[in-house]
């Protein structure tokens, strides 16, 4: 299994120092990647008509391609994962420029994680549709393989008109696009054009009928799990060390192919107390 952390978003700070000497500490240690959550706008909970949802405008999120663009300056084998980016709320172009030109500042270290989102402000804000959110992600797949693989692109469909258009720089290479989600039309989605599954921390018994179900399409798609990856997370909050021999073991039981350590929502105070249980957790993989 390749080994990530996941970016402490929401308390980390905006301190630039800290993000570089955080990030260049997770690869010293040698893990493979680092993922990062994505939110472009929070919401007032006491907005007229009321809001609830994890987090707030109060909370911190670096946008992720921003960031990566930075931390691929200051490293040399970090894989950067999205996950996930919300991508029915931004316009499909604009994403494939960016993800390409992320690409190849990095060096092919790009694994973009892509979902359909939950919060409907920012849907409302940033000018899109979040009632055919699901729809609209599924075509966005296609134009962005597109755009990506051919230097111009015409394309007519239900949410795009693309007419003989292109970006450039084109990527280097195929840049993996993984899913977020469990719905049953989501696992149908990512059997059919994606490259793998960055799953919600659950139990291994209720993640079971979970990928009972994708083995079924991704056969039904004529593909097994040989080429298709399954990225897990181990939160700190939820699970100890004293859990963690355990679940790594449950875990490659399944086929996990990538697996992420979650620092966050522990009270710390310093990024050096993230740090502390990264290096622990690393010494379990590593032991």
């Amino acid at each position: 299994m390749k080994a990530g952390v996941v970016f402490p978003q929401t308390e980390i700070g905006d301190d630039v120092a800290v993000i570089r000497d955080y990030t260049q500490t997770v690869e010293g240690l040698g893990f493979d990647f680092l993922l990062a959550y994505d939110h472009v706008l929070g919401a007032n909970p006491d907005r007229e008509g009321g809001w609830r949802g994890p987090y707030t405008h109060i909370d911190m999120f670096h946008e992720p391609f921003t960031l990566f663009s930075y931390l691929a300056a200051i490293t040399e084998t970090l894989e950067f994962t999205t996950g996930i980016l919300v991508l029915p709320q931004r316009q499909t172009a604009l994403v494939a420029k960016q993800a390409a030109q992320l690409d190849i500042l990095s060096r092919g270290r790009l694994r973009l994680g892509v979902g359909i989102g939950w919060n409907w402000v920012e849907f409302q804000g940033l000018g899109e549709d979040f009632s055919t959110r699901g729809k609209r992600s599924e075509e966005q797949i296609k134009l962005l393989r597109l755009l990506w693989n051919e230097p111009l692109v015409k394309f007519e469909g239900q949410f795009h008109s693309f007419d003989n258009v292109g970006i450039s720089p084109l990527p280097k290479r195929r840049i993996p696009i993984w899913f977020g989600g469990s719905a049953d039309v989501v696992l149908d989605r990512m059997a059919r054009l994606g490259d793998g599954w960055i799953a919600n921390p659950m139990p291994i018994e209720k993640m079971k009928p979970y990928l009972e179900k994708l083995s079924q399409y991704l056969a039904q798609a004529n593909r097994t799990f040989d080429d298709f990856g399954l990225d897990m997370r181990i939160g700190v909050r939820q699970h100890g060390p004293d859990t963690w021999d355990r679940l790594l073991a449950e875990y490659q039981s399944i086929g996990t192919t990538h697996i992420s350590i979650a620092t966050g929502g522990m009270g710390f105070t310093t990024i050096d107390e993230h740090l502390t249980v990264i290096r622990r957790f690393k010494e379990h993989l590593d032991g």
